[in-house]
C-alpha cells in the first residue's frame, strides 16, 4: 500500500476508534465473503464490521490513545466498531459464532475499558437497551396507575383521611413539618400524697368518766360521804 493510502487508512481507523463507544476484535479466518456479509447484518444498525491490517491498526489505536488492543492484533483480523448499544452487537457476534465456529472473538473495549472474550459473551447475555427501557416504562406506568387510583378515591374517603390528619396535626404540630410525630411522653408515677396535718381546730375528745371500781371513783365516793356527814352535824 502506498504511503498516502496508508496514512489515509490509519486516519480513518483512528476516527472509528474515537467515534465508537465499543470495539470488538475478531479473527475471521475461514469465513467466506457471503458469511462476512451475513455477519455485518447480524450486528445491527449501530455497528460496522471491517477487515483490517494489524500494523496499520496498531498505529491508529495509538493515535486514538488506545494501548490495550495490541495483544489481539495477530492473524487475520476484523473489527466491529459499535456506535450505540453494545449489547445488540455482542449478541450478533455470539449467535453468529455459534453457527460459524471459525469466527473467533478475541477481545475489545467498552467505553475505554478493556474487555476479554468472556466478558463480551457476558455482555451478550444482558438485555438490550430497548428491552430495559420497555421494562422501565412499564414500571413507571404501574406507578402512575397506582397514583391515579389514589387520586380517584371517593371524596368521602378522602375527606375522612384529611380530617383524621387535621386532628392528628392539632395534637402534634410536628407532623406538619414532615416528621413522624412527637413521641408520647412517658407517664410518671404520681408522687405519694403527703399526709394532711391534723387540723388545729380539731376538738379533742372529752375525757371519759372514770369507771366504777377504779381508785378515782372510790375517791369521789369518799368525798361525797364526808360532805354529807358535815351537813348532818351542822
Amino acid at each position: 500500500m502506498a504511503r498516502p493510502d496508508k496514512a489515509a487508512a490509519v486516519a480513518e481507523l483512528a476516527d472509528e476508534f474515537r467515534a465508537s463507544n465499543a470495539v470488538v476484535l475478531t479473527e475471521y479466518r475461514g469465513l467466506t465473503v457471503k458469511q462476512l456479509t451475513e455477519l455485518r447484518r447480524s450486528l445491527g444498525g449501530n455497528a460496522s464490521y471491517a477487515v483490517v491490517k494489524n500494523t496499520l491498526t496498531k498505529i491508529a489505536a495509538k493515535e486514538a490513545g488506545i494501548d490495550s488492543l495490541e495483544q489481539y492484533l495477530s492473524g487475520p483480523s476484523a473489527i466491529a466498531f459499535v456506535k450505540g448499544d453494545p449489547v445488540e452487537a455482542a449478541k450478533g457476534l455470539r449467535d453468529f459464532a455459534k453457527a460459524n465456529p471459525v469466527l473467533v472473538v478475541k477481545g475489545g473495549l467498552l467505553d475505554g475499558a478493556p474487555l476479554s472474550s468472556d466478558e463480551i459473551t457476558k455482555l451478550a447475555d444482558l438485555e438490550s437497551r430497548e428491552v430495559l427501557l420497555a421494562k422501565l416504562a412499564g414500571a413507571m406506568k404501574a406507578s402512575l396507575q397506582n397514583a391515579v387510583s389514589l387520586f380517584a378515591a371517593p371524596l368521602s374517603q378522602t375527606a375522612r383521611v384529611i380530617e383524621a390528619l387535621r386532628q392528628k396535626a392539632e395534637a402534634d404540630p410536628s407532623i406538619l413539618a414532615g416528621g413522624a410525630g412527637t413521641p408520647a411522653a412517658v407517664a410518671e408515677e404520681p408522687a405519694a400524697e403527703a399526709e394532711a396535718p391534723a387540723e388545729a381546730t380539731e376538738t379533742e375528745a372529752p375525757a371519759e368518766a372514770p369507771a366504777e371500781g377504779t381508785p378515782a371513783a372510790e375517791a369521789t365516793e369518799t368525798e361525797a360521804a364526808a360532805e354529807a356527814t358535815e351537813q348532818n352535824e351542822g
